[in-house]
């Protein structure tokens, strides 16, 4: 397969380069001089000169920079008035009079921050910092509204170029691959050698072509034979790989969100869809799609519900699966994994005890994790189900479980009672 940059043209790999000289400008006048500028080349000066400004600006002054956005917002009056002209006469260029009204200045601003090549990945950046500083100051929330509405058009799935990461992918990729890892840490060189080089290890990265070494998401997939319920047992030193001939089973094992500021702009579904479609044809002897996935919050769930996690393995499968099908945060599960999966049409199909016995799966789930299977055939009756109805798709067996579960806890409050 050949390597993304392989697949693009030059212009899409120009670095970003600073601009030349200094400008006694404020920030603010730059920001208005850009956007009354109608010279490409003074107006990728001035945004380079912004860029730069921010990148080297402490906390305080990025975030007084957000504050600053923030003015350049809607002219409600002007809207005002362009909605009601436009009520009486829906003319062309009524419309486009309220189209323009509609949008705040600052959706313009960032447009043609991004006119610059390379700049895409520092207002990625920038927007990391923006959700940071909304935690504490929901003013700023309206300006993340904007950053969000164009990064979805930005990084809509028809500009992502899927890539398959191997082992001798570029080293800078790989260095990315290791840091960004949110799952299942990767400890070393030779540790991501053995999750790439195998027959039976895969790995796959949506990229966009303005940021040609930057993975947005990333998965990892092994290639076993049967479903397996160990994370351990996917990654032990000194395994004896398997023929991908002999495999019938492909098990997404890890799932890695990539730019913080990017949060929002859902990438997961697609990937999973497109590396199932790969997959298909490169080993057509693959007949089941799971996951082995974390269940992040289930000891804080237990721990709100007064109830220890239990160390019998048995009774450990039992609460996760009344954990996954019952809990709700709203009308959403109070697993994020679980929301993730179960809104892309998978369904639950089994859960274990002892599957990730590191320090974050002891602390976060007692070591449990759970398998959700992508049928093919199901994946959208299951999505319509879960959006439509908010209804959780399992398996008998961790039905059963659930039910085991819920018995057990009703016993348990009536004998409390007397």
């Amino acid at each position: 397969m050949p390597r993304l940059t392989d697949l693009l043209p030059p212009l899409f790999q120009r670095r970003y380069h600073g601009a030349t000289g200094r400008d006694p400008r404020s920030t603010e006048a730059l920001c208005r001089d850009l956007l009354s500028s109608h010279g490409e080349v003074t107006g990728g000066e001035m945004a380079r000169h912004i860029l730069d400004r921010y990148a080297e600006a402490d906390e305080e002054t990025r975030r007084a920079f957000f504050e600053l956005l923030a003015e350049f917002d809607v002219d409600a009056d002007a809207l005002a008035e362009a909605v009601r002209d436009y009520a009486e006469d829906r003319s062309r260029g009524r419309y486009q009079v309220l189209a323009r009204a509609a949008e705040p200045q600052r959706q313009e601003l960032a447009r043609r921050l991004n006119q610059v090549p390379g700049a895409t990945v520092r207002l990625v950046r920038m927007r990391a910092d923006l959700l940071r500083f909304a935690r504490e100051h929901p003013d700023l929330e309206r300006v993340d509204v904007d950053f969000r509405h164009l990064f979805a058009s930005w990084f809509n799935r028809g500009f992502l170029v899927l890539q398959r990461i191997t082992w001798e992918s570029p080293a800078n990729v790989l260095e990315k691959i290791i840091a960004y890892e949110a799952v299942h840490a990767i400890g070393s060189w030779a540790d991501l050698r053995r999750r790439l080089e195998p027959p039976d290890r895969r790995c796959y990265a949506f990229f966009h072509p303005a940021m040609p070494t930057e993975p947005l998401i990333f998965v990892e997939v092994a290639l076993t034979r049967g479903i397996p319920g160990s994370v351990q047992s996917l990654l032990a030193e000194g395994r004896t790989p398997l023929p991908p001939g002999r495999a019938d089973t492909a098990v997404f094992y890890s799932i890695s969100n990539c730019q913080p500021g990017l949060a929002g702009i859902s990438f997961g579904n697609s990937l999973i869809k497109q590396v199932v479609e790969d997959i298909s044809r490169e080993v057509p002897e693959i007949g089941n799609f799971v996951t082995l996935s974390p269940i992040p919050r289930l000891r804080a769930w237990a721990e709100e519900e007064e109830i220890d996690l239990p160390e019998d393995p048995d009774e450990l499968r039992r609460v996760a699966a009344r954990y996954l099908l019952t809990a709700k945060r709203g009308n959403a599960p109070y697993d994020p994994v679980a929301r993730f999966h179960l809104g892309n049409g998978a369904r639950v199909h089994e859960i274990h005890a002892g599957a990730d016995t590191s320090d974050a799966g002891i602390r976060q789930s007692g070591g449990a994790m759970v398998n959700y299977l992508y049928d093919p055939g199901r994946i959208a009756s299951n999505h319509e189900a879960f959006a439509g109805e908010g209804r959780v798709i399992a398996s008998r067996s961790v039905q059963g479980l659930a039910r085991a579960a819920e018995n057990r806890r009703a016993r348990q409050k009536e004998s409390e009672k007397t």
